[in-house]
């Protein structure tokens, strides 16, 4: 019973742990979204965007509330975003988006965990090449029929549409689009009703590299390194 109870408490913990840091990085983008374009999310599409994406991972309203009224207070800390590429382990890329308030702190800690890595951190470019920048939207399917929903969605600029289904069971959707048509298909979905579960603009690799068991859990570790850090908001890499 002693052993259950503790592994239930440790699991218990780990979730709390995880989404901390989730609140953390939505708080991040609320606040640059604000800074940039103001506290109301009827004329801020990146605001809208964060707000979606706090209820994909169940942020409570009154945290999203006060993330928004920080970013309007003159003593919150203005964010960077900044983008580090570099090498881990075995010839992976590694491409990471950082919102910080000190990019010195945050150079310094991404030099280190890839530098522990037996990886370098690398130039602006040295591998921004190797992926591809794509919006990416999950939706409800909802009443629509699939084909006419793919219709729609082409008009607003899909790239390519993936059927899918949530966690419990729902039909979901998720649709691709270049990466300038991202506000586009925003609007389009604006338009034709449809809720956005969820919204990023992601990076995919034009190829990827495989590795033994051995050397993936190398990579691993080092992604779950990078990802602990509070400056780090996405992790992008070429392993397979």
């Amino acid at each position: 019973m002693g052993r259950a109870f503790e592994y239930r408490k440790d699991r218990k913990m780990k979730r709390w742990g995880m989404m901390s840091k989730m609140f953390t990085k939505i708080g991040r983008e609320i606040s640059i979204a604000v800074k940039e374009a103001g506290a109301d999310p009827s004329t801020n599409a990146r605001l809208r965007i964060a707000i979606q994406n706090s209820k994909a991972c169940n942020m409570p309203k009154t945290t999203v509330d006060a993330a928004i009224k920080r970013a309007t207070s003159k003593d919150e800390k203005d964010l960077e975003e900044i983008v580090y590429e570099g090498y881990g382990p075995h010839g992976i890329a590694i491409l990471i988006e950082c919102l910080s308030d000190n990019s010195t702190r945050t150079v310094a800690n991404m030099r280190l965990y890839l530098s522990r890595a037996n990886g370098a951190l690398g130039t602006s470019g040295s591998v921004a090449y190797m992926f591809e920048r794509k919006g990416e939207f999950r939706i409800p399917l909802g009443d629509w029929q699939m084909d006419d929903l793919e219709m729609a969605l082409i008009d607003g600029g899909a790239d390519e549409i993936e059927p899918s289904e949530g966690e419990n069971g729902e039909k979901e959707v998720y649709v691709y689009t270049r990466y300038e048509d991202f506000g586009l298909m925003q609007q389009t979905l604006e338009t034709l009703g449809i809720e956005v579960l969820e919204a990023s603009l992601q990076r995919f690799p034009t190829a990827s590299k495989e590795l033994t068991e051995a050397q993936k859990e190398d990579i691993e570790r080092l992604l779950e390194r990078i990802e602990d850090d509070d400056d780090t908001q996405k992790v992008f890499h070429t392993m397979a």
